[in-house]
């Protein structure tokens, strides 16, 4: 379920109209998170430590109402739940589309992640599914590459205004601490770096639990 955003009565309608005029609109930062805490806690309940913090990230999400924004027809849309397509890998090597519906209780969630994992892993392609609606993240994990900044791959024809998240390596540091990298693309018009620091604020806080 989705409703209508009042724009006339929106405080940020000249931020929206502005940024939405341009060829790229989004904008993003790459931070590191401290995961030592959620790693163990991952392994000490013996559960992918993929879909552990992938879980967390759609609670964080959630919780921020601008994450939840999308435009249609230069409207904007608030939904009431944000799901996930993840980039879900293949032992050759290639990778397909997810789509994994978000769920507050972590069981219900994994289930619903360890299904579409298989799914994808047992298809060929990278559209193994249709995607008819856009209250998604899109969500990528690079776990060979410790990066400082990310962009990605984009049609400005398109449109999107989906926030893109992505992880990196996680690396352990000489005083036993796991970090990764963490970056957030999101669209200017719908949000700012304030907004962009609550969900990295509420996501370190959930993987600190």
């Amino acid at each position: 379920m989705k409703t209508l955003l009042d724009l006339e009565n929106w405080n940020r309608k000249e931020h929206f109209e502005h940024f939405s005029k341009m060829e790229e609109p989004f904008f993003g930062a790459t931070v590191e998170i401290d995961c030592t805490k959620a790693y163990q806690t991952a392994k000490n309940l013996k559960i992918s430590f993929f879909i552990f913090y992938l879980h967390k990230t759609l609670i964080a999400v959630n919780a921020i109402e601008n994450f939840k924004y999308r435009i249609s027809d230069g409207k904007i849309y608030i939904n009431d739940r944000i799901d996930v397509s993840a980039t879900i890998g293949r032992e050759d090597g290639t990778f397909g589309f997810s789509l994994i519906e978000y769920n507050a209780d972590y069981k219900i969630f994994e289930e619903n992640a360890l299904a579409e994992i298989e799914r994808i892993q047992n298809t060929t392609g990278l559209f193994t599914r249709s995607f008819d609606d856009d209250n998604v993240i899109h969500f990528s994990a690079i776990p060979w590459l410790n990066f400082t900044s990310l962009s990605h791959a984009r049609s400005y024809s398109y449109p999107d205004s989906c926030p893109k998240i992505s992880f990196g390596k996680m690396t352990t540091l000489d005083n036993g601490k796991k970090m990764m990298p963490l970056s957030v693309h999101v669209h200017h018009g719908l949000m700012d770096g304030m907004h962009v620091g609550k969900f990295v604020d509420l996501f370190q806080e959930l993987m600190n639990q």
